[in-house]
């Protein structure tokens, strides 16, 4: 326990006493330290929570003159004051300006006796502190060995919660790297998880770069990662800890971190077992439908429509930058594989090798339409080229691997996920180039519509007409006019422009064109 004032003022043979009727709630004070000091300003030599003691040797008598001594004594942080008395000294007795200073300010004043030296005094308070120490220390170990023996159990997680929870009162819950429960134990009625939500996402973002703490309903909540090497999961603690249960803390880490890493080593045959079956499921060019969606709710994945996903992993590299040996990189490929097979119903993740010899391993994986993919990707292969095949039926995702395997040069240069979407194609390439030269070109091609009279509805009724694929009466609709309207609008635009709609390559231009004005200007000083 802390020594209290109550405690000092208990203590056999020091024979302290107080000079005034003081509140409870002061003599509680936690004393942390004793000092002696005479002089008249000795605020800014404290640390807080010091007992301070003085014979004062240069203590003013007026009035005014003490309360700024007290205020100073009290703002420094001191505990309390201490007056050493006896024959001798300047006081036999406390002051009358003195005590009524510090009962003011609601700063305990002590006496010590002329028997009983400041050392003795200062001996007792560090005696206190260091029984205080050993306690802490005593506990700790105990703590410790508790948690080291629930550790060796076969399922480790909840007893070392349940261990850590009873020592010391404070609520324990293990969460996998995306905030799901894997074990809990609390005294008090449990934290829900959506008021850690926010902490828990912070904290899984940085990985294993640090922790996070915050309040919710007077508790404090804190959130420390859990891996050795990579992200495996999250304790969430319930309460403020103690000394005690303070230096422990980084132990139950390391023994839940251990128990996570022996989890990861232990699933590594079911995770074999679903690479075997995304290898089975792309490997048979005329699957059956049937066939396909029985080995996709083989392992959970009941959606109707899937889609493939291929990620590039960084290729490790030796001294100097060159390319490392496989090992390394294909290790490094198989932890991202692990991660995402954690994070996608399923777990259909597979690694393959890369198109060279020096190129980086492919992770392959299957995932449901409704899977927030994006989302997916940003937690477990941030900066790493990923192609995302367009929603498939079962049967026909070998189509989405492809087409998810050529967008990866494409994610290469744009430095983020590429998605295959039908009405995007044309929108993926056209961001490749440099806007002002595309900007440039669409000006070149429309120049003569900007300059003629209703140019903007020339061009407005070719683009429309464009986007229907040269239908007349679709065209007519859209802009609602007639459709012989529509034919002039575009024979007046042709004589302007010296094209042919007829012509395959004049219509090429005409529609990038339009379709690069459609985009927006380009921005000043940007390209």
């Amino acid at each position: 326990m802390s020594l209290r004032i109550s405690d000092l003022l208990a203590r056999p043979g020091l024979h302290l006493a107080l000079t005034y009727d003081v509140p409870p709630e002061l003599l509680s004070r936690t004393i942390e330290a004793a000092t002696v000091s005479d002089l008249l300003v000795p605020g800014k030599w404290l640390q807080g929570g010091e007992l301070l003691m003085t014979i004062g040797l240069l203590l003013p008598m007026e009035p005014a003159a003490c309360r700024a001594y007290v205020r100073d004594v009290a703002e420094g942080g001191a505990a309390c004051l201490a007056l050493g008395l006896g024959h001798g000294l300047p006081y036999q007795a406390a002051p009358e300006p003195l005590v009524t200073a510090a009962r003011e300010a609601g700063l305990p004043l002590l006496t010590v006796p002329d028997e009983v030296p400041f050392i003795a005094v200062t001996k007792a308070v560090f005696d206190a502190r260091a029984t205080e120490q050993r306690e802490v220390l005593h506990r700790a170990f105990a703590t410790q060995r508790r948690l080291t023996a629930a550790a060796a159990t076969s399922d480790g997680l909840q007893p070392m919660l349940e261990e850590w929870t009873a020592a010391t009162g404070i609520g324990a819950t293990v969460l996998d790297p995306l905030g799901r429960q894997l074990a809990t134990a609390e005294q008090e009625p449990r934290t829900p998880l959506e008021h850690a939500h926010d902490l828990v996402e912070r904290v899984a973002a940085r990985g294993l770069r640090g922790s996070a703490t915050s309040t919710f309903g007077g508790r404090q909540l804190e959130v420390q990662p859990l891996g050795a090497r990579r992200l495996r999961g999250l304790l969430l603690l319930a309460g403020r800890p103690d000394d005690a249960a303070r230096s422990v803390v980084p132990g139950l880490i390391s023994l839940l971190s251990l128990e996570l890493e022996r989890r990861h080593l232990r699933d590594e045959p079911e995770r074999r077992r679903r690479s075997a079956l995304l290898s089975e499921l792309l490997a048979d060019e005329e699957l059956a439908a049937d066939r396909a969606r029985d080995m996709l709710a083989s392992v959970g994945l009941s959606a109707e429509r899937v889609r493939a996903v291929v990620v590039e992993s960084a290729p490790a590299t030796g001294a100097g930058g060159d390319p490392a040996p496989v090992g390394p990189s294909e290790g490094a490929a198989q932890e991202t594989a692990a991660d995402l097979a954690l994070a996608m119903p399923g777990g259909l993740v597979r690694v393959t090798g890369g198109p060279g010899p020096a190129a980086a391993p492919l992770i392959e994986a299957v995932v449901g339409e409704e899977l927030d993919i994006h989302a997916v990707l940003g937690r477990f292969a941030p900066h790493c080229p990923a192609g995302i095949g367009p929603a498939t039926a079962p049967e026909a995702v070998r189509v989405s691997l492809r087409q998810a395997t050529g967008l990866l040069a494409v994610s290469r240069t744009s430095g983020a996920p590429v998605e295959a979407r039908q009405s995007e194609a044309a929108r993926l390439l056209l961001g490749l180039g440099d806007r002002r030269t595309l900007h440039g070109y669409a000006d070149t091609v429309l120049g003569p519509l900007d300059l003629a009279e209703h140019g903007e509805e020339l061009i407005a009724t070719l683009s429309a007409w464009l986007e229907t694929g040269g239908a007349w009466d679709a065209t007519s609709r859209r802009l609602g006019v007639h459709r012989h309207t529509v034919r002039n609008r575009l024979d007046k635009a042709m004589d302007l422009t010296g094209r042919r709609l007829e012509d395959p390559d004049d219509r090429f231009d005409l529609w990038l064109a339009t379709r690069i004005r459609r985009g927006g200007a380009p921005l000043p000083g940007s390209r």
